[in-house]
């Protein structure tokens, strides 16, 4: 059985253009395949200067060639957003463009924006320490006593930055 057959049985199209044709006295039913063409600057603020409309050519996007067409197309969006990071009220000015498809994820978003990436890190490690305490008694009620204890975590802290600043040199 050929698979435009299958297809046809099984899951037909949502869209079928029929028209009738007479053909040598016998009349014919012939399906015209749908074929959609989408106009649209998906581009956003891009950097790369875009031809004007009537000398564009129709791009084919498959799951194939999706990330190679957003590389080319180069979308980068520029707004304004309220700061809700720091007790500032004043507003956050985010830049960003996208390469691949990864690029829309959440993660990928917030490694984008200064400030958010430190916070994700940080989130990242917070998911790390759980998973390695999970089932370890000993382990949470130590978290406990030096959540509990502000001056032994600040100990722990400065010991820490001061760990960080010497494997940095």
């Amino acid at each position: 059985m050929s698979g435009q057959k299958f297809l046809a049985r099984n899951r037909p199209p949502r869209v079928q253009i029929e028209y009738d044709v007479e053909l040598y006295g016998s009349e014919k039913t012939v399906q015209v395949p749908f074929i959609m063409g989408v106009l649209s600057d998906l581009s956003g603020k891009s950097e790369v200067e875009l031809p004007p409309i009537h000398e564009r050519d129709f791009v084919e996007f498959n799951i194939d060639n999706f990330n190679d067409r957003l590389q080319s197309i180069a979308p980068k969006v520029s707004f304004d957003v309220p700061n809700r990071l720091s007790d500032e009220g004043d507003n956050f000015h985010v830049e960003m463009t996208f390469s691949q498809m990864e690029d829309f994820s959440p993660y990928a978003i917030a490694k984008k924006v200064p400030g958010l990436d430190k916070l994700m890190e940080a989130r990242q490690n917070l998911a790390n320490l759980l998973t390695y305490m999970d089932g370890k008694a000993g382990a949470e009620e130590l978290i406990s006593q030096v959540l509990d204890d502000p001056e032994l975590l600040k100990s722990l802290a400065a010991k820490a930055k001061t760990e960080h600043a010497a494997e940095g040199e």
